[in-house]
């Protein structure tokens, strides 16, 4: 059987392979999907893929001779590796071995961290240090402990304040020789220190590049190329899990973060249908992306400017891994009297530890749900902005703040929990009714879809190459064939 394109999903836990054809023309079509443990324990993640692809191979019916190759069979072609199955060309994506890590450092935390950290989480990274100010010896301490994919430096508008970029960068630098690591780094601060900044890593095994100011003025975000250095770097160093090196070897393209091909998906299908908010509850995090400018009745009260296309993760909120986290979020109770648990937050707490990966009994499938509601919820509070007063000569003044999701006219779910569970329609709308009066949320009687072929990255991948079919694919992935 021949198929165009194959893309792979290669996650922490779960790596997937999803299969296209007719591309190229006016028809293009999803094929369809195999899933196998990703497997970084046994020591090379090229293990897991292939058995993706061997059921995608059963899914698809493909059969072939028993004496045929094996996309095991490191002898195997790249470009259609086995007997039974032949694809064109194989794009990947992936998120294993903590995926895309990076720090984050700026001068002020309201302006050039805000913006450096946006850069960041857009591109798909997982922010595990972020500072404000010049960095102190426990900040290097933990950022060697953390051993980052990308270490980001900004800093000062362009023209503006220099010494704490450099300072930084200097530091940074210093660390990185000491220490003997190749870690690469990328400046985004004042222009001015462009010269300064390439002197300070000069020599060093690690690979500098500067990039435009992601704050160049006040109130002025500049974070789309910043976003595209970060995933060409991603892409060039991915060699955290084990195996990762030769999966670059059989892909075509760049290897790009899961969650910013998710980015991009919502971002070339909200030129198709509208403002939208993606909403991504997985085992172990749940990911918010928007793409509105909002409205302009909020704008004229906003204080401070956010990126039309917006991510953020919350790592603490999950239906598996975090799954007990969710207590804090909610009275533990009232959740147990709503799932009929007359034990209270003990049974519940009981419930959350005998719960498996993948709910089966109706007890299981109930609290996964109640779970992904409480996870959905939370999550998209914090990701929304939200109106407060302000007290100044003139008296009180209504202002806003944060990202405005007023104008998304489409809610659209993603992630394991929101294409899987039975109740996710009745998740979803819980959700948009029960939200806080004063956050900048989304109209409750906004379009709702849900991605069932569980494929939004991998045509977020394929819109780099064939923009036309991945928007095609997209709307009939939540919305029907179109």
């Amino acid at each position: 059987m021949n198929v165009d394109i194959l893309v792979a999903e290669i996650g922490s836990t779960t790596t997937m392979v999803n299969a296209f054809s007719g591309l190229e023309n006016d028809s293009p079509r999803y094929l369809g999907q195999g899933v196998a443990p990703t497997s970084i324990d046994e020591g090379d993640v090229r293990i897991g893929l292939d058995r993706a692809v061997d059921d995608l191979k059963t899914n698809l019916a493909v059969r072939g001779p028993d004496t045929a190759g094996s996309a095991a069979d490191p002898g195997a072609d790249k470009h259609g590796a086995t007997a039974e199955l032949q694809w064109d060309r194989f794009f990947a994506t992936s998120s294993a071995a903590g995926g895309l890590r990076m720090t984050v450092h700026g001068l002020a935390y309201d302006m050039t961290v805000r913006a450096g950290r946006e850069a960041a989480l857009g591109a798909g990274a997982n922010l595990h240090h972020v500072t404000a100010g010049k960095l102190r010896d426990s900040d290097i301490d933990t950022i060697r402990r953390i051993n980052p994919s990308i270490i980001l430096v900004a800093g000062g508008v362009d023209y503006g304040e220099r010494e704490t970029a450099l300072h930084n960068a200097g530091r940074i630098a210093t660390m990185l020789r000491e220490s003997n690591l190749a870690i690469p780094v990328i400046y985004a601060g004042n222009k001015e220190n462009h010269r300064e900044v390439a002197a300070v890593f000069e020599g060093l095994p690690g690979q500098l590049h500067i990039v435009e100011n992601v704050y160049p003025r006040i109130d002025e975000l500049n974070v789309v190329p910043t976003r595209a250095i970060i995933q060409d770097v991603f892409e060039k160093h991915i060699t955290r899990g084990p195996g990762m090196e030769f999966v670059r070897d059989r892909v075509d393209g760049p290897i790009i973060p899961t969650p910013g091909a998710v980015l991009l998906a919502a971002q070339v299908l909200q030129k198709e249908i509208g403002d939208l908010l993606v909403l991504d509850v997985g085992g172990a995090t749940t990911d918010v992306h928007s793409v509105t400018a909002g409205s302009e009745e909020v704008q004229r009260r906003l204080i401070s400017p956010e990126p039309d296309s917006k991510r953020t993760v919350e790592g603490d909120l999950g239906t598996y891994v975090s799954r007990h986290n969710i207590l804090r979020e909610v009275d533990g109770n009232k959740t147990a009297l709503k799932l009929g648990l007359t034990g209270g937050t003990g049974e519940l707490e009981e419930a959350l530890r005998d719960l498996p990966p993948i709910p089966v009994t109706p007890g299981e499938v109930a609290l996964a749900e109640e779970l992904a509601r409480i996870a959905a919820r939370t999550a998209l509070i914090r990701h929304a902005g939200r109106y407060r007063s302000l007290y100044g000569p003139e008296g009180k003044k209504r202002v806003a703040e944060g990202k405005d999701l007023t104008a998304v006219q489409y809610v659209l779910a993603t992630g394991g929990a929101l294409t899987r569970l039975p109740g996710r329609a009745r998740i979803l709308q819980d959700v948009l009714r029960d939200l806080p009066g004063d956050i900048l949320a989304p109209p409750q009687n906004c379009t709702v879809g849900f991605d069932l072929p569980y494929n939004m990255a991998s045509l977020g991948v394929l819109s780099t190459h064939y923009e036309r079919a991945a928007t095609t694919l997209l709307h009939d992935s939540f919305f029907g064939t179109t």
